[in-house]
């Protein structure tokens, strides 16, 4: 998979709970939104300079994007979860700092189960899978 169809795959199921994806998806979606903060941070900082809203700055951009991609960020997180044969839910230990982060980080680190499993079969065709 690569990174302009992982992201338009993200955001064509932006509101999918179920099914799988596999760790390139998550990964390049990942990317997209690491870089995508990164430009509209800079972007806020060129056309507005900084905003002062109650003695902290304000990113205008940058909120815009957050916002739009929330609901796909959250989504492919849960689907990465179900590829490891776990309920979704434990995208809520992320509410744990620090702690929950890193549970999360070693749970998607980790290869998906390469047979279907209780969520659907597998995200990726065999000869596509990671090692």
């Amino acid at each position: 998979m690569e990174f302009s169809e992982a992201i338009r795959k993200c955001f064509s199921n932006y509101v999918t709970f179920t099914g799988r994806a596999a760790r390139p998806e998550f990964w390049w979606f990942v990317l997209f939104v690491f870089l995508g903060n990164i430009v509209f941070g800079l972007l806020d900082r060129i056309l507005f300079g900084p905003m002062m809203m109650r003695g902290g700055e304000a990113s205008l951009l940058g909120a815009i994007f957050s916002l739009v991609v929330f609901l796909p960020s959250l989504a492919v997180l849960v689907r990465r979860l179900h590829d490891l044969d776990r309920t979704g839910w434990w995208a809520l230990i992320m509410l744990i700092p620090l702690i929950g982060t890193l549970v999360l980080l070693f749970f998607t680190v980790q290869r998906g189960s390469p047979r279907g499993n209780r969520f659907g079969p597998p995200p990726l065709p065999p000869h596509q899978m990671p090692s």
